[in-house]
C-alpha cells in the first residue's frame, strides 16, 4: 500500500510511512493513501478503526463531489485535476476526505495536483487542525482549476475571431474539443460548489471560523467556474451553429459553381454530339466554315448564360 502520513504538533510537521501514522500522539495527524481498493480497505478498517460505511465511501470506484455531515466529522469528496492524462469523458481525479477532530483521512485512485500543494502547506506549518488542511484541499483545487476555465475560454475567443467558411472543418474540432471538457468540467463543478457550501455550514468545533471563510471562498470560486463553463457551453453552441451555416453557404456556392458548369454544357454537349454522329447529310458538313459557326455559336451560347447569371448576381 502507498501513501504517506503526517504528525502535526503545533507548527511541527513530521512526515512518517503509513503504518507509522498512527503510533503516538499529534494535535493533528494526517494519513493519505492513495492505493488500490482492497488495500486500503483493510488498512481503513483495521487499522484506522473506521466505520464500514465511511471505509466503502472512502474507497469507492465513482465518486462524485458530496458532503455529509456524520455526529463526529464529515465526509468530503472533491476533484480535481490529475497529473496523469485522464479520459475526456472524466477529466478530473477524485479525493475522498473523512475528517474528525484531530484526524484526516484523505484517498485518492489518480495522482492529484493539488496534494503537492496541501503538503507544502504542511510542512510550511499553516495546517494545524482539520478545518485547515480540508480548506487547504478546496482552496488548492479550486485555484488550479481556474486556469484551465479559463484557457477553454481564450481558445473560444480565438476561434470566434477566426471564423472563416475555409477554416470550418479546424475550427470544428477545436470547438467540440472545448465544448467536450466544458461539458466534463461542468459536470462536477456544480456539485462540487454544493459540497464546500455545506461543509462551511456544519456546526462543530473542528471548523474555525477562518476555516470556514477560506471554505466559502473556495465554493464561491468553485460557482464562479461553473457559471464560466456554462456560459463557455452555451458560446460554443453558437459558434458550432455559424460553423454549420458557414458550411451550408459554402456548399451552396460550390452547387451553383456545378449547375453553372452543368447549364453552359448541357446545350453544348447536345451541339457537338449532333454533329458528332457518324451519318450522312449533316447540314454544312462539307462547308469549310461550318466548324468556326459551329464554336462561334458554342462560344455566344456561354457568354449568353454567364451574363444571365451574372445579371442575377448569383456570383455573390
Amino acid at each position: 500500500m502507498s501513501g504517506f502520513g503526517y504528525r502535526i504538533t503545533g507548527d511541527k510537521a513530521t512526515r512518517v510511512a503509513v503504518k507509522e501514522a498512527l503510533d503516538g500522539t499529534a494535535d493533528l495527524i494526517w494519513v493519505h493513501l492513495t492505493s488500490n481498493e482492497e488495500e486500503a480497505q483493510a488498512w481503513l478498517r483495521d487499522e484506522a478503526k473506521l466505520s464500514s460505511y465511511i471505509v466503502d465511501a472512502l474507497t469507492a470506484m465513482e465518486t462524485r463531489p458530496r458532503c455529509e455531515a456524520f455526529d463526529d466529522g464529515a465526509l468530503l469528496n472533491l476533484r480535481g485535476r490529475s497529473h496523469e492524462a485522464l479520459d475526456v469523458s472524466d477529466l478530473l481525479a477524485s479525493v475522498r476526505i473523512w475528517a474528525v477532530k484531530g484526524r484526516v483521512y484523505s484517498v485518492t485512485r489518480k495522482p492529484l495536483c493539488a496534494v503537492g500543494t496541501v503538503e507544502k502547506d504542511v510542512k510550511a506549518g499553516q495546517i494545524v487542525d482539520p478545518g485547515d488542511l480540508i480548506a487547504a484541499f478546496a482552496t488548492a483545487i479550486t485555484a488550479d482549476l481556474d486556469p484551465q476555465v479559463a484557457d477553454l475560454g481564450d481558445m473560444l475567443d480565438d476561434c470566434e475571431e477566426s471564423l472563416d467558411a475555409n477554416k470550418v472543418f479546424e475550427l470544428r474540432r477545436h470547438v467540440t474539443r472545448v465544448r467536450v471538457e466544458a461539458i466534463a468540467y461542468r459536470r462536477f463543478l456544480n456539485p462540487q460548489r454544493t459540497a464546500l457550501e455545506n461543509l462551511a455550514g456544519l456546526p462543530g468545533e473542528w471548523l474555525a471560523a477562518d476555516d470556514r471563510q477560506h471554505l466559502a471562498s473556495a465554493a464561491d470560486r468553485a460557482a464562479r467556474m461553473a457559471e464560466e463553463v456554462e456560459s463557455i457551453r452555451e458560446r460554443a453552441s453558437l459558434i458550432h451553429e455559424a460553423l454549420t451555416d458557414l458550411r451550408a453557404e459554402q456548399i451552396d456556392r460550390r452547387s451553383l459553381v456545378i449547375a453553372i458548369v452543368a447549364m453552359i454544357f448541357l446545350p453544348l454537349t447536345f451541339i457537338t454530339g449532333v454533329y458528332g454522329m457518324n451519318v450522312a447529310n449533316l447540314p454544312y458538313a462539307q462547308s469549310p466554315w461550318a466548324f468556326d459557326a459551329i464554336m462561334g455559336f458554342c462560344l455566344a451560347i456561354t457568354v449568353g448564360v454567364l451574363g444571365y447569371f451574372m445579371r442575377k448576381h448569383w456570383f455573390r
